[in-house]
């Protein structure tokens, strides 16, 4: 859909960006289960860059509360024991040859706290983008309205377009918060 002046497809498609990001970054929040996803943010320097824990291993969930992760080259071992006990995910690799094994403790009351404390973060940081799309949405209306392109009333109706969608996207955030905090909060 489109209104006169602004591709609100464009805008839509940027915004629900920002959720897909969203919606990895909790899927990296622990929740005192085992998964294989809880790994997905954390990065290994491997061969002079930056890459996701599976290039360079497989990682599996032998146990409800064990993540294991078989590294397939001996000298990234240590690279990737490293990535996990920088990544404040609070887990403590064993490494047994090329198998590390991450057992996942119970959460406390206090590491539950901390873990909601990210997930508003990373809510937060959902929302700011999102801000950012609707900014660039109505600079483009105002600037239309200014080249004389489109009317005043067009780029209202334009600007109120992109706000409802912007609205939309926020609620949409603030019910995965929801979500994720009601699941961190089960004992």
């Amino acid at each position: 859909m489109s209104v006169v002046g602004v591709d609100l497809d464009d805008l839509k498609r940027r915004m629900q960006g920002a959720l897909a990001s969203l919606k990895t970054d909790f899927s990296g929040l622990r929740t005192g289960r085992a998964s294989a996803s809880m790994l997905d943010p954390v990065s290994v320097q491997a061969y002079g860059q930056s890459m996701p824990i599976s290039q360079v291993g497989t990682v599996s969930v032998p146990e409800p509360r064990m993540v294991a992760i078989q590294v397939w080259d001996k000298t990234m071992v240590a690279a990737v024991e490293r990535a996990i006990r920088e990544s404040n995910l609070g887990l403590n690799p064993v490494v047994d040859g090329q198998l590390l094994r991450l057992p996942i403790p119970e959460l406390n009351q206090e590491r539950r706290q901390e873990l909601i404390k990210v997930a508003h973060k990373y809510a937060e940081q959902a929302r700011v983008a999102i801000r950012h799309v609707r900014r660039d949405g109505m600079d483009t209306a105002k600037k239309a309205e200014k080249d004389g392109d489109i009317s005043q009333d067009d780029s209202r109706v334009a600007s109120d377009e992109v706000q409802k969608l912007t609205d939309q996207m926020i609620g949409e955030v603030d019910s995965m918060l929801e979500k994720k905090e009601q699941e961190i909060s089960q004992v």
